[in-house]
């Protein structure tokens, strides 16, 4: 298959793992059945939030990990280590496990955290070896669909098991990233050559924000009260995982384009001898009159030391810091504040959310594409 189409494949086969690897942001759907069943305070429910936050300050370890082994290796690790955190926590609650104590789930909780870097990390190196000149617009809008996930879930468990959510949304926690990882992982990989040139690229970027957007639009909707006492919860979900084979669209595009093209080369024509030498001269000379000498971009490579030196990284780390956590200290606990306020279906509170987060993390990446 030509490189053009797998360049494509392997931002859809990155989207996939990314819609389904926020497996954090899910929480605040099964946080009060979670208290219920472990017996614990509200104290130690924010605690296994926390956690799971803290589990991604041990993120370099994937870094790291990418440098030296296989990328496909560093996705297996990631989803075993997400199977392993919630997959224990789901036995414990389902009493197939009774000898865990609160320090064990919290652990357990914190490995889970941390194995939503390794998948992602894997997502970044693709995304920018793949689209290297347009990586910011590429790592951006796949970003975006983390976003998502808590939205994927809700819907999933309001059409398989609405009353039993803490043990559905473990379940799912555990087994979704390694199955999702399993069918993208023959995608996601690096491509040895970007044949795309440009201008293909900035098309096939735009129709995957109109495809992103109308994604985006869609979740919203089927969010809405309105929309949800209308419509029926497998409806729902099988409307969202049809938006995330809308991507598909545009390797399958690229490849009939590339077919088309193959075809018109087969054409045979007949050419004396000195009508081919004729016509090797005039494109050898528009070839000549036409070049255009194009940018190299150099990349500088950065180690830790001198990472810890610039200010750029200080910003980003205080941004994050003491922007990013307040929010995340909101939605963690936003099942517990829809409860005080007397709101009966969480689930459509937290896909909400969900969906506005998506928009949320999509508009950076399409400002830049239209402005930069």
């Amino acid at each position: 298959m030509p490189s053009t189409t797998l360049q494509w494949l392997s931002l859809v086969g990155i989207i996939w793992l990314q819609a389904i690897i926020g497996t954090n942001t899910n929480f605040p759907a099964y946080s009060s059945q979670l208290k219920q069943l472990l017996s614990i305070s509200q104290v130690q429910l924010n605690n296994l939030a926390f956690a799971s936050d803290a589990g991604k300050l041990f993120g370099w370890f994937s870094g790291l990990a990418s440098i030296y082994l296989p990328l496909w290796l560093v996705l297996f690790i990631g989803s075993t280590l997400g199977l392993v955190g919630y997959g224990v926590q789901y036995l414990f609650i389902t009493n197939q496990i009774c000898s865990l104590s609160y320090w064990h789930v919290f652990l357990l909780t914190f490995l889970a955290g941390n194995s939503i870097c390794w998948i992602n990390t894997v997502c970044y190196v693709v995304t920018i070896r793949n689209f290297f000149s347009d990586r910011e617009v590429a790592v951006g809008m796949t970003t975006s669909y983390q976003g998502l996930s808590a939205k994927i879930y809700a819907n999933i468990v309001d059409a398989v098991s609405p009353h039993k959510k803490a043990r559905t949304f473990l379940f799912l926690n555990s087994l979704l990233p390694v199955i999702v990882g399993l069918i993208a992982a023959p995608l996601v990989r690096e491509i040895d050559e970007e044949v795309t040139s440009p201008k293909h690229t900035r098309v096939g970027f735009g129709v995957m924000f109109v495809i992103t957007i109308s994604t985006g639009i869609y979740a919203v909707l089927s969010s809405l009260q309105f929309v949800t006492s209308k419509v029926s919860s497998l409806g729902t979900l099988v409307g969202i995982l049809v938006t995330l084979l809308l991507p598909l669209l545009v390797p399958l595009s690229v490849k009939i384009k590339e077919l088309q093209e193959n075809t018109e080369k087969v054409r045979i024509y007949h050419f004396t001898m000195e009508e081919n030498t004729t016509s090797e001269e005039r494109v050898e000379n528009e070839v000549k009159e036409g070049e255009v000498q194009e940018e190299v971009g150099i990349i500088e490579e950065v180690g830790v030391k001198l990472m810890l030196r610039r200010i750029n990284f200080w910003l980003y780390f205080f941004v994050y810091f003491f922007g990013a956590t307040v929010g995340l200290v909101y939605l963690n606990n936003l099942g517990q504040i829809a409860e005080s306020r007397g709101c009966s279906n969480i689930s459509s509170l937290v896909s909400l959310s969900s969906s506005f987060g998506f928009f949320g993390r999509l508009m950076p990446s399409l400002m830049y594409y239209f402005y930069r």
